[in-house]
């Protein structure tokens, strides 16, 4: 089974190409699905982040209100960090079971969507790594657009994650860079960006 990671800046695409990805044949795993289902109501992590931030952070229903949230660690580093130490060890445990679970079932591709790959897990624990990447006067439209957040929120959301270029430039202990998927023209083009990167994880994995 070929171990893939999936990962860019937000508003870079990654969710586009992750679907391709699933509609190919790959098994993908999303990051952001298993983010929310661990901060469910009643759920551990839940409870640790109210104990953490404050009832504040709740809906009156007792979800989590992601909004106020945003807004609390996007205003403080430290607390940004914080949240991350508590719900990353959480994701991180129940992808690693749907990984496992993925080969036990003979997957032969399983595409991990990790937003924060860079930022909080190796990348070289991986076989490959995606990246799909955009200019970022461009990823910042698109969020605009999508989100509708002040310009200033949204700047601030962009400047949460490493720079695009250090992931560009990364490389593993074997000299290996990411694969990386240009999201700067239309949706055909990523569309044949993105098949060129499948045929290649395809040739590894030995599928057809």
């Amino acid at each position: 089974m070929l171990n893939v990671a999936l990962t860019g800046n937000i508003a870079a695409g990654k969710s586009s190409v992750a679907a391709l990805l699933a509609g190919w044949g790959a098994t993908v795993i999303d990051a952001d699905q298993l983010t929310r289902e661990a901060q469910a109501p009643g759920s551990p992590t839940l409870a640790a982040i109210t104990a953490m931030f404050g009832p504040e952070i709740l809906t009156p229903a007792g979800a989590l209100d992601r909004a106020r949230l945003r807004a609390l660690v996007l205003a403080d580093p430290e607390r940004r960090r914080a949240l991350e130490r508590i719900v990353h060890p959480a994701v991180q445990r129940r992808r690693a079971e749907l990984v496992a679970e993925a080969a036990r079932q003979g997957a032969r591709i399983v595409v991990s969507d990790i937003p924060l790959l860079f930022e909080a897990l190796d990348p070289a624990a991986f076989d490959a790594v995606i990246l799909v990447d955009a200019p970022e006067p461009l990823r910042l439209a698109r969020l605009q657009r999508r989100s509708g957040l002040p310009e200033g929120e949204a700047r601030a959301l962009l400047a949460a994650q490493l720079p695009a270029a250090g992931k560009r430039s990364w490389r593993s202990s074997t000299g290996a860079g990411p694969l990386i998927i240009d999201n700067d023209a239309d949706v055909a083009t990523l569309e044949q960006r993105t098949r060129a990167v499948w045929e290649s994880l395809c040739a590894r994995a030995g599928f057809p």
